[in-house]
């Protein structure tokens, strides 16, 4: 699926449920922080995905649902990453070239197991616990260029 037709699929709740994957996760969240500031593309990605479960009937739980710090941590990474390496031709290129955004467990990283699940660590960003994110807040203050993903 190209970058145009995920955005849409997902942004308007159709896209099938097995599709959205964490790979489809980390494709929006480049796409997102690829044309906003990093608030706006941290509340859009917020707003979208509490939208989706919504529409998909996703249960809340610790473990399932929207969960604000791994939201926000993949959303530093994904950034971070793509001030390295991009821009990049599209969501499938820029995951191609960071595979290690590709595993949920990435954030263990980051984050014991403890800190990052917990109530507080779903409803709210937390920092992490073992090692900084290497990202600075400043750096994404500006607005991110635009491109177009028809």
């Amino acid at each position: 699926m190209n970058d145009a037709d995920l955005l849409t699929a997902f942004e308007d709740c159709s896209l099938p449920i097995e599709q959205w994957t964490h790979r489809a996760h980390v494709r929006v969240a480049y796409l997102f922080a690829s044309t906003q500031d990093f608030a706006s593309a941290v509340d859009r990605m917020r707003e979208k995905i509490k939208a989706y479960n919504k529409a998909t009937d996703t249960p809340e739980a610790i473990d399932r649902g929207y969960h604000d710090t791994i939201t926000q941590a993949f959303m530093r990474l994904v950034l971070a990453a793509n001030l390295q390496t991009g821009p990049h031709e599209s969501s499938e290129k820029f995951c191609d070239s960071h595979p290690e955004l590709l595993s949920k467990q990435t954030l263990l990283i980051y984050y014991s197991r403890e800190r990052l699940m917990t109530l507080d660590a779903k409803k709210q960003f937390i920092e992490p616990d073992l090692c900084p994110l290497s990202w600075a807040p400043s750096m994404f203050d500006s607005p991110r260029p635009s491109f177009d993903f028809s």
